[in-house]
């Protein structure tokens, strides 16, 4: 028997809704023997020439013209994508899409970035017979998410679908299923072999995330980094830097980010792990990243949301109660304070954190499985004539 295919599309506007897409594609295959997956970054895998370009200059006007991307974003906060960004999409992405789905035939579309449900929605109107899902990855929604040509909105929270609701999506349209995140972070690793593996002390640590690109800005770098590692004779610092390591390097050239409790972390796939030993992170709230700290059940204090979505986010975290903003030097000192105060004990209250949460991030996955079982017939579309040069896995 033919096993079902599902496709997940992204974009690489960062690395949440890439991570999102992996960690509902790990989560589908370990609930199903009788689903395979395939994730794609759409830009980067059809122009990838063309697509580090565009992410770059995104991530520099994000970080050095804030204001801008968030008038940008306030702008067309109740709007569907504009017609000349939406012919743009057309022009570079839409023939070549087309291809890719004709090539893989696969029984669902499930899309973490507006972007490609941008894409695909458009040729679903145009006679695409696939069933198209997408997962809002923030807990807020943009207007560019909207289109009613999507078959189902997975979103993370009640007001994200009244949100919905009320920009006319029809209620059958809409699933709360929290953010998908990877297993890892839903168990709980051996502190002692962490500490081991990474070479790291039994005392109390604070991790510090600069995003997926490692990005801090200059004067966050000079005032809060600084701050913070002057710290590090009481404190064990884990300062991620993602991908960045010009970031790294740059840091390693001063002395308070030499010192032995300060540990300078480029690019790994153990962050589940380096969370589970954290008892405090400090970091920019992104979506992705904040929902994963949330499955840990760790305390969050957030700087520099970036105008427009992580505003949105910092404003639900600390409604919720899982985190708080920077306001001053002061409030970390409280909290490191804190922290040298009642360790372990603080670590321990984590549990409470998760017992807590509403929605378990593997209702994304049960959702598209449960779509697929009822739905009886497969999508017919025509396969190319060459050989696919795509193929599953």
């Amino acid at each position: 028997m033919r096993k079902k295919r599902i496709l997940l599309l992204s974009e690489g506007f960062g690395k949440g809704h890439t991570q999102a897409a992996h960690a509902l594609s790990v989560e589908l295959r370990q609930n199903s023997s009788e689903i395979i997956t395939r994730v794609i970054e759409l830009g980067a895998f059809l122009h990838p020439t063309l697509a580090p370009w565009v992410f770059s200059a995104y991530r520099r006007t994000v970080t050095s013209q804030p204001k801008l991307y968030g008038m940008l974003y306030r702008n067309q906060y109740k709007k569907s994508l504009n017609r000349v960004a939406g012919l743009a999409l057309h022009r570079i992405f839409y023939a070549q899409t087309k291809a890719v789905i004709r090539q893989l035939r696969p029984d669902i579309i499930v899309c973490t970035h507006p972007f490609p449900s941008i894409i695909v929605s458009r040729l679903k109107r145009a006679g695409l017979p696939v069933p198209l899902f997408t997962v809002i990855t923030d807990y807020d929604v943009h207007g560019t998410w909207i289109d009613p040509s999507v078959d189902k909105y997975l979103v993370s929270t009640p007001s994200v679908r009244d949100h919905l609701l009320r920009r006319g999506v029809p209620e059958t349209h809409v699933e709360v299923t929290g953010i998908p995140v990877h297993p890892n972070f839903r168990q709980e690793h051996s502190k002692e072999q962490t500490l081991s593996e990474f070479g790291l002390k039994d005392m109390p640590t604070v991790m510090v995330m600069g995003g997926g690109w490692g990005v801090f800005k200059k004067e966050e770098k000079e005032e809060l980094l600084t701050y913070i590692a002057s710290w590090s004779e009481h404190i064990q610092l884990l300062i991620c830097l993602g991908t960045n390591e010009k970031a790294r390097q740059q840091l390693l050239e001063e002395e308070v980010f030499r010192r032995p409790n300060v540990h300078l972390i480029g690019f790994t796939r153990e962050i589940s792990k380096l969370m589970d030993i954290s008892d405090l992170l400090i970091t920019k709230p992104g979506g992705m990243t904040c929902t994963e700290a949330m499955a840990k059940g760790i305390p969050m204090l957030f700087y520099s949301p970036i105008p427009g979505q992580e505003e949105k986010n910092c404003q639900y975290f600390q409604e919720q109660g899982y985190g708080q903003m920077i306001t001053s030097l002061d409030m970390i000192e409280h909290w490191f304070k804190l922290l040298l105060e009642q360790y372990p004990e603080l670590s321990k209250r984590r549990s409470d954190v998760r017992t807590h949460q509403q929605f378990r991030a593997q209702d994304c996955s049960k959702a598209i499985i449960q779509y697929l079982k009822l739905s009886d017939k497969r999508p017919y579309i025509k396969s190319s004539t060459t050989t696919p040069l795509i193929q599953w896995y």
